[in-house]
């Protein structure tokens, strides 16, 4: 199973409110406000014949100092029937560059992660050192935000891999947005193929605090091993 369903931020576009990084595998460079927290109660995963797999938990993000994000996700995991205690996340997101009218500079962040084995996951999560850039651009309500990284495996029997992605969003109103992404990943295990999906996926603001956000979509390469679909949601709340 691919580790494609977490985003960790959520980000403002130059004309009106605009949601990037969660619901999508794809992430964005705009860090938590600084002394706020963004949490999200999530549920992800991804369905092969015969098997789905994926976790569910606790995405946590503290906005430490300006233009700087701490995360900690702490995850179960499933694969059908059995049950574990997922691979836990620590990461940092500094934002590098910031963008302003006029000017064709995006916002660039770098977010280095570390996936923790803790014995007993899953979900085919990979444990390892994944090294990431993002970028975003926004035009007025619309943001196109994508990027990528290498992860560094940890375990002999994992190999080092790429995954990338890029993603185009649209609010509609104050409340909502819809947008749709595409990734992709090298192998992550010596008998592993390439994968490559799509998502569509849509947020929806409840009020000042909590806010409802989903994605799904089919695998496009090599479906049948590595995911005929993939699905997030969550609730996220903000303080």
């Amino acid at each position: 199973m691919r580790r494609w369903m977490l985003g960790l931020a959520l980000a403002g576009a130059l004309a009106a409110p605009a949601w990037a990084g969660p619901p999508f595998v794809t992430d964005d460079p705009q860090p938590t406000d600084t002394g706020h927290w963004e949490i999200y109660n999530f549920g992800a995963g991804v369905g092969t014949p015969g098997d789905v797999a994926g976790e569910g938990g606790l995405d946590l993000n503290y906005g430490a100092a300006k233009d700087l994000q701490l995360t900690a996700v702490l995850p179960a995991s499933f694969d059908n029937n059995r049950f574990g205690s997922g691979v836990i996340e620590l990461a940092a997101k500094y934002k590098l560059l910031h963008q302003a009218d006029g000017s064709w500079l995006p916002d660039v962040a770098i977010f280095p992660r570390v996936f923790l084995d803790t014995g007993s996951s899953f979900d085919g999560t990979t444990p390892g050192v994944f090294l990431p850039v993002w970028a975003e651009k926004d035009f007025g309500p619309w943001s196109l935000f994508g990027g990528g990284g290498f992860q560094i495996a940890t375990r002999a029997s994992d190999r080092d891999f790429w995954q990338t992605g890029l993603a185009l969003q649209r609010t509609l109103g104050k409340r909502a947005s819809l947008g749709v992404e595409l990734i992709h990943q090298t192998p992550t295990s010596p008998d592993g193929a390439d994968f490559t999906a799509v998502n569509v996926g849509a947020t929806y603001k409840l009020s000042d605090h909590w806010t409802l956000m989903a994605s799904g979509g089919p695998g496009l390469q090599n479906a049948r091993t590595e995911g005929q679909y993939l699905f997030y949601a969550a609730l996220e709340a903000t303080y």
